[in-house]
């Protein structure tokens, strides 16, 4: 007798467990650099056409100078001198009590990007929703 051979059936599926083993490792590698990539500062940068501000009583001020020391003025309070941390401490107390105040932020024009964007994270750090940069009108001078 000749040897037959048996066909087999072929199958018409698809494996997909490495499919889901690929997919749930990507999963996890997205989850655990998802975090890492918020390295940014959220600002609300004014619109192009800027019209001056007329500021409350209760708003807030930081201003850095061109030493890069921050100043804090807290609603009709006088402007202090504080450190990082004052600063981070004394803001989310007055805005968790005040959360619709304006902050704005101010520097010297000749203080390096740097220092604006420090004093940027530490309100960022004191979790104040919006942040305003303070300018001057062109052709006017600084007030003294």
């Amino acid at each position: 007798m000749a040897s037959r051979r048996k066909r087999r059936a072929l199958k018409a599926e698809i494996n997909v467990v490495p499919y889901i083993d690929v997919t749930l490792v990507l999963l996890i590698i997205f989850m655990i650099t998802a975090p890492m990539l918020n390295l940014g500062v959220d600002i609300e940068l004014p619109k192009s056409n800027a019209r001056s501000l007329t500021l409350e009583d209760e708003s807030v001020l930081v201003t850095v100078d061109q030493a890069g020391q921050l100043y804090l003025t807290l609603g009709r309070d006088l402007r202090e001198e504080v450190d990082p941390e004052t600063l981070v401490t004394k803001i989310s107390a007055f805005v968790r009590n005040n959360p619709d105040v304006p902050v704005l932020v101010g520097a010297d024009g000749r203080v390096d990007y740097e220092q604006v964007y420090q004093a940027l994270v530490l309100l960022q750090q004191a979790e104040v929703p919006k942040v305003g940069l303070m300018s001057q009108p062109a052709g006017s001078e600084p007030p003294r």
